[in-house]
C-alpha cells in the first residue's frame, strides 16, 4: 500500500461534493418507484395492490425516506454551491462549516418532514 494512502484524510468538501452527485442520482430510484405506483393505479386494481404493497411496505418506506433526505441534502448543497459561485465562503473553515451545515441540516429537515407527514 502506498504511504500516502495511510495518512490521507478525506476532506469534508470532497465528501460533500461526492454526496451531492450520489444523492442526485439516487433520487432516480424514488422517482421510479413513484411512477411505477402511479402507472399501476392507472392500470388495474390487482396491479395497483402489488405496487401499493411495495410502495407502502418497508422497501417503500426506506426508498422514500432516503429520497426525502436526498432531496433536502441536494437542495442545501445546491444553495451552498450558489453561495460559492458568488465568490463567498471559499476559505477552508467556512467551506467546512457549510458542508456540516448541509449534512446536519438535511438530517434535521428530513426528520421534520417525516414528523409532519405521519
Amino acid at each position: 500500500m502506498s504511504p500516502h494512502l495511510q495518512i490521507y484524510r478525506p476532506q469534508l468538501t470532497a465528501i460533500t461534493s461526492i454526496l451531492t452527485r450520489i444523492t442526485g442520482n439516487a433520487l432516480i430510484v424514488g422517482v421510479i418507484l413513484a411512477v411505477w405506483w402511479l402507472l399501476a393505479a392507472a392500470t388495474s386494481a390487482e396491479y395497483f395492490a402489488v405496487a401499493n404493497a411495495v410502495a407502502t411496505g418497508w422497501f417503500g418506506d426506506l426508498v422514500f425516506t432516503g429520497s426525502a433526505w436526498a432531496v433536502w441534502y441536494h437542495l442545501l448543497a445546491g444553495l451552498r454551491h450558489l453561495y460559492f459561485d458568488a465568490g463567498h465562503g471559499l476559505d477552508v473553515p467556512t467551506a467546512e462549516k457549510l458542508g456540516w451545515g448541509c449534512i446536519i441540516g438535511s438530517v434535521v429537515l428530513t426528520a421534520i418532514t417525516i414528523l409532519l407527514v405521519q
